[in-house]
């Protein structure tokens, strides 16, 4: 599994918000990318192993000849971040148009994988005062097919990790009413 280099989308179970309400921005990226790529084969070039998340691998991917981190980029479903700035310019034009996540206001995806609701960086144009807490409330929802049940826990958080997760049987996962994510595998 890859981590596509210089850029980060949303979430699977990540939301946004536009004029019309909360929307699953995370889940219309999933659909876009997987619409693109339409059962063609994808050729990556692997760039190692990726820091964050060792049991994944960084790489330059594409699909037909489409680089796949500046098409998202391009579309507005992903973000550049890429110290060099490969995609900033990619990411302005995007921003401009409004696409995508950038028609309204979302969470910096990095920061929403880490739950930082008070300091979570918002990014859009049309943040309204409460847009921590509408982001933040929503993304509880569960998206299609995804059974795993994730905490943010203090605890977990003393050993190094980000939280914790209950999978379906286990006596956990009915006592977990609330949880804070959503995760389609364990791997996830």
């Amino acid at each position: 599994m890859y981590r596509l280099d210089g850029v980060d989308a949303p979430e699977f179970d990540q939301y946004c918000i536009d004029h019309a309400g909360a929307y699953p921005c995370g889940l219309f990226a999933v659909e876009a990318l997987q619409e693109l790529i339409a059962n063609r084969p994808v050729v990556c070039r692997d760039l190692g192993p990726d820091p964050e998340f060792p049991q994944r691998r960084i790489g330059n991917c594409a699909v037909g000849g489409v680089d796949l981190q500046r098409w998202l980029v391009r579309q507005g479903w992903a973000i550049n971040v890429d110290p060099l700035g490969r995609f900033a310019d990619d990411e302005r034009k995007a921003r401009e148009r409004p696409l995508s996540i950038w028609r309204g206001c979302f969470l910096a995806p990095h920061d929403f994988r880490q739950g930082r609701k008070v300091s979570a960086t918002l990014l859009g144009a049309n943040c309204p005062p409460d847009a921590r807490a509408k982001l933040f409330t929503n993304y509880t929802l569960k998206p299609p097919g995804c059974e795993i049940k994730g905490k943010y826990a203090f605890r977990a958080r003393l050993t190094g990790h980000r939280g914790v997760y209950h999978v379906p049987g286990c006596g956990s996962f009915r006592r977990t009413i609330k949880p804070h994510r959503w995760f389609c595998s364990e791997r996830d």
